[in-house]
């Protein structure tokens, strides 16, 4: 018996405690062009920016993977 109302109470402190959370509305987004073009353009200067990093990173890979040639100058 004390074990179901222990789970009585941990689910009624669970529900009382998530009550909230199911109160809220549905949120509406009524944002214009405007701010569709400006999203837009901040992921357009985000995607021109990784296509320089991403080639920079694949050049910084390649010399570090490539074998080093051994110098020819002689050390005295």
């Amino acid at each position: 018996m004390t074990t179901m109302r222990t789970l009585l109470t941990t689910l009624a402190t669970v529900f009382v405690s998530a009550a909230p959370a199911f109160a809220a509305g549905a949120r509406t987004d009524h944002s214009g062009l405007v701010v569709w073009m400006f999203l837009g353009f901040c992921a357009l200067i985000v995607a021109a920016q990784l296509i320089p990093a991403v080639l920079m990173l694949l050049g910084l890979v390649k010399g570090v993977a490539t074998p080093q040639e051994k110098s020819a100058v002689q050390q005295r």
